[in-house]
């Protein structure tokens, strides 16, 4: 099995989400079956069921981040010397060459990636357009609307 690239701040993340689910979570959802099973019949028992169905879903969660983390290969981005050039994890500046629109990824792993923080997937059509690109450069990249050109404007490891 191949390793997946992440970034240390990835990482971070779902390491402190384990630590929250194992030691807040968990324990809350095993004392809410207990205070479910004192209250008698079990076939019955909404809050017994549900507080089962949230269990399993954590024990579920705790496995999948233990997974990730084990099968990762984490990247420590501020110790990469690229020399300018677009790889895994670098904040690319970007600008729209149709609109000069003005916008900032960073490439991460693929369980890190979130649009919404600007954070795309190394498997992500732009991200491939990127990589190994340097700033000054055209990027183009086939979006599914058609293809789109992206200058890069600047490319920082931080």
């Amino acid at each position: 099995m191949t390793k997946s690239p992440m970034t240390t701040r990835g990482a971070e993340k779902l390491r402190e989400e384990l630590h929250e689910l194992k030691t807040v979570a968990r324990p809350k959802v095993i004392q809410a079956i207990a205070e479910a099973r004192a209250l008698g019949d079990l076939k019955e028992n909404a809050e017994y069921h549900a507080a089962r169905e949230q269990q399993s879903f954590i024990e579920g969660r705790i496995g999948e981040i233990e997974g990730k983390l084990s099968n990762a290969e984490i990247i420590d981005i501020t110790k990469l010397n690229a020399g300018g050039k677009v790889v895994f994890g670098a904040t690319v500046e970007l600008m729209s060459v149709e609109t000069e629109e003005e916008v900032t990824y960073q490439i991460v792993g693929d369980d890190e990636a979130d649009i919404k923080a600007n954070l795309i997937s190394i498997s992500s059509p732009i991200a491939r357009a990127l990589i190994g690109k340097e700033e000054g450069e055209i990027a183009v990249v086939q979006a599914p609307g058609g293809k789109k050109e992206y200058e890069i404007l600047d490319v920082k490891y931080i």
